[in-house]
């Protein structure tokens, strides 16, 4: 069984059936920066499409064809390799040489735009993600229009989706192998592995939460300031945060584990600490890895969600935050299947 597909559904299971990525370009990624590159620097911002790549296949592209160590290239966020992206990618070239870019050029691989910047491209450095989703073969046009509707007011559950995991969840299982004391060197497996972990945990919080509560609230609750990472904690409910929940200035948040005390209070608290009781070579060992108590929002809301339906063929397009899974999205309106997972004809002629 997957990593994703035993969690709460706040609509309940859908009905209609779909194809998802039949071809890549069904799957259509577009990073959203929040700034603009200065112009000057040691640092060179590239703007890149790319087709049937994953982000780590570019970047050693790019630091091989700068002549410069992988770790002088960086990137905003991972993309699937079964889509088509534009994304961002950093590279750190000291002095004056700025390379031909444009030679780069491939049939799955497009250099956009090429900027200098001041300053190092960070991991998370985005607004968001403008997505451009198709969906094939679609049973159930009706209850997924409705669905739309719903997710529009409501968000769907910010669950971390099956990419986070790895295929057959493992990633899980190497994070939860390497916290049982395997050895792992290479540090971004390491981070890698860590995250599956955390994010298991985050998704199986979300998912109690909504099961036994709903949208309801608990004294003692870690709420997030919308569009931030700060926090408070709402001892009680009074009218004030009620409102302010209600005008989604504020969100609900579930734990990313790591050391330290837990954010929420009180019945929030227990609640968590009775989810995560289940867990606790996990907790343990991510809190000894040095991680930090973290939180993150328990729904997303889509921004500018739009579809259009031809025949049985739904594109839909929306916005998310950084960080957030446009599968989250589709499991709320589709039972689908992600055709780039399915075994490949033959090509041999015998």
């Amino acid at each position: 069984m997957t990593q994703t597909n035993a969690l709460y559904y706040l609509l309940g299971k859908p009905s209609a059936q779909a194809n998802l990525k039949t071809h890549n370009s069904d799957f259509i990624v577009k990073e959203i920066l929040p700034f603009e590159p200065t112009g000057e620097g040691e640092h060179h911002l590239l703007h890149i499409q790319k087709d049937g790549l994953n982000t780590i296949q570019v970047a050693d592209k790019l630091a091989k064809f700068a002549g410069i160590h992988s770790k002088d290239v960086s990137f905003a966020g991972q993309k699937d390799k079964y889509a088509v992206t534009q994304q961002w990618f950093g590279v750190r070239i000291p002095g004056k040489e700025t390379p031909e870019w444009s030679q780069l050029n491939s049939t799955d691989l497009s250099i956009l735009s090429a900027h200098r910047h001041t300053k190092k491209l960070r991991t998370g450095a985005l607004v968001g993600n403008r997505f451009k989703l198709t969906l094939r073969e679609v049973s159930d046009i009706e209850d997924v229009k409705l669905r739309i509707e719903q997710v529009s007011h409501q968000g769907v559950p910010n669950y971390f989706g099956e990419q986070r995991f790895g295929n057959g969840g493992r990633n899980l299982i190497q994070g939860r192998q390497m916290l049982a004391g395997r050895k792992v060197k290479d540090r971004n497996k390491r981070s890698m592995y860590l995250s599956a972990v955390r994010s298991y945990l985050f998704n199986q919080c979300v998912s109690q939460r909504l099961a036994t509560h709903s949208h309801a609230k608990l004294a003692g609750d870690c709420v997030m300031l919308s569009g931030s990472k700060s926090y408070f904690v709402a001892d009680s409910w009074d009218e004030t945060n009620c409102k302010r929940l209600l005008e989604k200035d504020i969100q609900l948040s579930a734990p990313l584990w790591g050391k330290g005390d837990m954010l929420s209070k009180g019945e929030a608290a227990q609640f968590e600490k009775s989810v995560l009781s289940e867990f606790e070579q996990d907790c343990e060992g991510l809190a000894q890895a040095g991680l930090q108590q973290e939180r993150r929002p328990m729904i997303v809301e889509p921004q500018g969600l739009k579809y259009v339906v031809e025949d049985n063929v739904l594109t839909l397009e929306f916005v998310l935050p950084s960080g957030c899974y446009a599968t989250s999205v589709l499991r709320e309106l589709f039972d689908y299947q992600d055709m780039s997972k399915q075994p490949q004809p033959s090509t041999d002629n015998a």
